[in-house]
């Protein structure tokens, strides 16, 4: 094999590793964050034939796909089954309460097993059909398992022997898992930077070791901007409002005359560092809920009014709105006007914004050439000998 054919096939087995690491890292962090980020698994056989345990598919968010029908299969975000979380099954009826969903090796459905009826709200994404077969990779889920739990292990290792708390839970591994980029950008830059010794014609010599600052650069840029997508897209969520259509009525506020309407106060609250812009919406039929853009500092709540509408068949519904939230980083009209063409478009504004403030001053710090680092100098005697 010539030189070139080695380089190649060199670069071929790099790129090949780096998307295989990239699509478990999707993988994991859809499943850190309760939201498929292109790619979702199953961790059971309750969808086998069609999608084996430990396999994973394509994710496509509801936003993209269109509107949720029969047949589909989808990730919503469970409230019982195997104690909430994201989970994979077919939808096999529509009604007026929500879908029914039942996972294809399941001989009954979900809700036969207590869990409420799913709303749109509840649903992230959809299993990519072609042909009316899910497009499946096989094994994928598996590697996305055990790297889980190696960092998850790690997490608790750390935080334990630290005494750290903030490095347990979700959070805490966002923070591991964003200083682990931060340092594999670092790493690649120091090792596939580094230049050849350079030996003058004098009778010294010294090694200089180049990094391409553009590379750097662009490889932080690359991390901020995705760990600023996903924290948008981890504070943003559906809440869910359980609704009785009784035939009297009451002073509770999920208790409301068959037929009518019934309008109360819910709180939003923001635990983070960050100010944010919240933009609520309704996720599901019989409910309503201010749309204007609130800006939220560290531990400020306010109230936001929601109404919900009771069906005239008496009875228990599940109502749901969603919670986008967006890092104030854009005067939060121009962050409404972005969010209605559409929410990713919105988070991706912002967090361009935002990656722009964060890497802007490293970049006119380290400039766009290429940093030069000089080592220890040699000097060499006319005999050979050295000193």
């Amino acid at each position: 094999m010539t030189g070139t054919g080695a380089e190649r096939g060199t670069v071929l087995g790099r790129a090949a590793a780096i998307g295989v690491v990239a699509l478990v890292g999707l993988l994991v962090a859809g499943h850190v964050l309760g939201v498929p980020i292109g790619l979702g698994y199953v961790e059971t056989g309750s969808m086998e034939p069609t999608i084996d345990a430990g396999d994973g598919f394509v994710a496509v968010p509801t936003a993209i796909a269109g509107p949720v029908e029969e047949g589909d299969v989808v990730v919503y975000d469970a409230q019982e089954i195997e104690g909430g979380g994201l989970t994979t099954h077919r939808v096999v009826e529509e009604t007026d309460h929500g879908y029914v969903t039942r996972g294809d090796a399941n001989p009954f459905t979900d809700q036969d097993g207590g869990e409420p009826h799913v709303t749109d709200g509840q649903i992230a994404a959809k299993a990519l059909q072609v042909n009316g077969e899910v497009v499946t990779i096989p094994h994928l889920g598996t590697a996305a398992m055990t790297v889980q739990g190696g960092l998850e292990s790690a997490q608790w290792w750390l935080a334990s022997t630290l005494g750290i708390r903030a490095l347990a839970g979700s959070q805490g591994l966002s923070y591991l898992l964003l200083g682990f980029g931060l340092l594999v950008i670092v790493l690649s830059a120091a090792f596939d930077g580094r230049g050849t010794p350079d030996r003058d014609r004098s009778r010294s010599r010294t090694r200089i070791d180049a990094f391409d600052a553009r590379r750097l650069v662009v490889g932080m840029g690359a991390l901020v901007f995705v760990v600023a997508l996903a924290t948008m897209v981890a504070m943003s969520g559906s809440v869910e409002i359980g609704l009785v259509s009784a035939e009297f009525d009451s002073e509770r506020p999920d208790v409301v005359p068959a037929g009518e309407t019934k309008t109360h106060s819910t709180e939003l609250r923001h635990g983070g560092a960050m100010p944010v812009v919240s933009i609520t919406e309704p996720a599901s039929n019989g409910i309503d809920v201010d749309d204007d853009p609130r800006v939220l500092t560290r531990g400020e709540s306010v109230d936001a009014t929601v109404a919900l509408t009771a069906p005239s068949e008496t009875g228990y519904y599940l109502r749901s709105y969603t919670d986008h939230r967006y890092f104030a980083v854009l005067p939060p009209p121009l962050i409404a006007r972005l969010h209605a063409v559409h929410p990713w478009v919105a988070m991706t504004g912002v967090a361009t914004v935002l990656t722009g403030l964060v890497v802007s001053p490293f970049a006119l710090l380290a400039g766009t050439g290429t940093i030069r680092t000089r080592s220890r100098r040699r000097s060499d005697s006319t005999g050979g000998f050295l000193r």
